[in-house]
């Protein structure tokens, strides 16, 4: 496989390739002098917001350097072939064996660029598999289209397999994309061990053993049986293989009960059980929102007084109800005739209702002038809500802050965003989302204050200056020390050094400090692995991998039940796809199952027969995948 980049996603894939999926590949990066770098800024600042936070660390227990939730943008690939180049030309990518690859992924920060290579690279191999990193999706999807009818046309039209046997295709990605739902996730439940199935969030817990009589909630499933039983209170992302016996991946049901003494890794939907904001759509508020409080009691008081005259009329003079109720409204706006020829009750009633006419007078204005200014105001910006809690506090609306925030907000989750720069690139979102945003700098007193963050569950700081992040971090951390926080850092050096001082000094907190190339890193390498691969999940020292396979062509799955087609250590059916007219009827015939949004059944039953034209999702080592999928023969382990 070869990747070509010039930022620290290349190097990210390349050892994603090499270390998970233990691919060959050649690395293309420009010179050392002409790679392109984040700018590392105030980094004598960073140094003195840590002194404020060393000092206090030092003198806690249990602050050492537990599990590992650092992850920056550095870090290079050991060994392998790399190739230094400035731009990924035709003959650069010849040397590189595109024409001999099975996957080829261009990761250059400019999309000209790799769109560039990508025509070049089609032409000089049309079975090649390419992804692409491009951040504008309506032009991925007409280069996609564009790239897999050039294959096709190339080789004669129908379907074209690459050197391994999977169809070849072409798949634009985006960074922001794809590091969305991690970051999501990690601000949720503080890990970025997640799938994105049809876009619905999936997470491998690590539990304890059960206790004596307590009975173990196995989730979806239960994925592998673990080495190891230690328990990080903060949240690790998965522990070392330090017992003599590893980890166990896809158990059978004998197996997991014979287990003692033993941890389990299952698998779990990403959910959020705080408060969500009311649906409101976007630039229509509500009518009881037209009116304030105030204005409403003044209407309701006015209409009280019309009725109380129109029955005391109908009392003085005997009129029918309609017609004493006519003739107030009359004298209200001030066009009957004068009472001066009635008795003095009548009078009396006229001159009341002429005074009452002059009070509603501007309050009609009133709610003329509140209601225009409502539909005015629905396209701007809103305050956060007196009393709300719970909700995820999101510094900064760039290229990840609108994708992370669109991703939120799909899960119902409620979000107050905190931005300096009124033109920035999320703005339009958050006006179309209607989520309160609250304009100022994040490092000057009283912003984060204004966004609740007393009351929030949790901080997402995702600004593009390292130092932003952490003194907003360490601010927020003074106001309330428990917080969940989760910063994006660029340097890894720093990342590290920033993760183990506020873990040191808040051990009780959960910290995560997360790199958008290294959240981003899966997914290109699944892609280079082929469409099915829906992601990767790392269990202690071995990986498992989750796909979406078509039934047909399958004799391991086609005609068998559920039960039949599940391979202890090798593959196991986790899902049925729906979304395109599948049985949902027979899948739910067993027992009620409960068909998620994303237009998958969980839980599928035993008894349940797989069929050619089924849809399925699974979860399989690496060895059991390439053995299902019908893939070359390698010579290759799971550990």
């Amino acid at each position: 496989m070869v990747v070509c980049g010039d930022d620290g996603l290349a190097h990210r894939l390349a050892a994603e390739l090499r270390g998970v999926y233990r691919e060959q590949v050649t690395l293309v990066v420009p010179p050392s002098g002409r790679r392109v770098r984040q700018p590392v800024v105030g980094r004598a600042r960073a140094a003195a917001l840590l002194d404020r936070v060393v000092n206090a660390a030092v003198n806690r227990a249990g602050g050492g350097d537990q599990g590992n939730g650092s992850q920056g943008d550095g870090g290079r690939v050991d060994g392998g072939r790399e190739l230094e180049a400035a731009e990924p030309t035709d003959d650069v990518l010849a040397e590189a064996g595109v024409d001999r690859a099975t996957a080829l992924a261009l990761v250059y920060d400019d999309d000209e660029t790799n769109i560039r290579a990508a025509l070049t690279a089609r032409r000089l191999n049309p079975r090649l598999r390419l992804v692409l990193r491009l951040y504008n999706r309506r032009l991925g999807q007409h280069i996609e289209e564009l790239l897999d009818q050039s294959a096709a046309l190339a080789t004669g039209g129908g379907q074209v397999a690459g050197l391994d046997g999977v169809e070849a295709s072409t798949t634009v990605l985006s960074d922001a994309d794809t590091a969305a739902p991690a970051l999501a996730a990690t601000a949720l439940v503080g890990t970025s061990k997640v799938v994105e199935t049809d876009g619905l969030l999936l997470r491998a817990v690590e539990r304890r053993p059960p206790r004596p009589g307590e009975v173990a909630d196995p989730g979806l499933c239960t994925l592998a049986l673990l080495s190891a039983t230690s328990n990080d209170p903060a949240g690790a992302d998965g522990s070392e293989d330090s017992g003599e016996q590893g980890p166990q991946l896809l158990p059978d049901a004998a197996a997991v009960e014979a287990a003692t003494g033993r941890g389990t890794v299952a698998l779990e939907q990403v959910s959020y059980s705080g408060p969500s904001l009311p649906a409101v759509r976007a630039g229509v508020p509500p009518f009881a929102s037209l009116f304030s409080r105030r204005l409403r009691w003044s209407l309701a008081g006015l209409a009280g007084c019309v009725v109380a005259l129109a029955v005391a009329l109908m009392v003085v003079t005997g009129d029918h109800p309609l017609h004493a109720t006519y003739v107030t409204l009359l004298d209200l706006f001030s066009i009957n005739e004068p009472a001066h020829n009635k008795d003095t009750g009548r009078q009396i009633l006229q001159l009341l209702s002429g005074f009452v006419g002059l009070l509603l007078l501007p309050v009609l204005l009133a709610a003329v002038l509140e209601a225009l200014g409502t539909f005015r105001s629905a396209s701007t910006l809103r305050k956060p809500p007196r009393g709300l809690g719970g909700h995820v506090v999101l510094l900064g609306l760039g290229k990840i802050g609108t994708r992370v925030l669109t991703r939120l907000r799909e899960m119902d989750i409620p979000v107050v965003c905190v931005e300096a720069d009124p033109e920035a690139r999320g703005m339009a979102t958050a006006r179309r989302l209607r989520v309160p945003v609250v304009l100022g700098d994040v490092t000057q007193e009283g912003v984060l204050e204004s966004a609740k963050v007393h009351r929030a569950h949790s901080l997402l700081a995702l600004t593009s200056v390292d130092t932003t992040n952490l003194e907003a971090v360490l601010y927020a951390r003074s106001v309330r020390s428990d917080l969940r926080v989760v910063l994006r850092l660029y340097d890894d050096d720093f990342a590290t050094a920033v993760y183990r001082t506020l873990r040191a000094a808040h051990p009780g907190a959960l910290t995560r400090s997360r790199s958008v190339t290294h959240l981003a890193a899966p997914a290109f390498a699944g892609a280079m692995m082929g469409r099915q691969i829906l992601g990767a999940i790392p269990v202690e020292r071995r990986v498992l991998l989750f796909a979406a396979v078509d039934v047909a062509g399958h004799p391991q799955l086609e005609g068998k039940t559920v039960g039949e087609a599940f391979r202890a250590g090798a593959w196991r059916v986790l899902a049925l796809d729906v979304s395109a007219g599948g049985r949902v009827g027979d899948a739910a015939g067993a027992g009620p199952q409960e068909v998620r949004e994303s237009g998958l059944v969980w839980e599928l039953p035993d008894t349940y027969v797989l069929r050619s034209e089924d849809r399925v999702v699974l979860a399989a080592t690496r060895r059991g995948l390439a053995e299902l999928l019908g893939r070359r023969a390698r010579q290759r382990t799971d550990v």
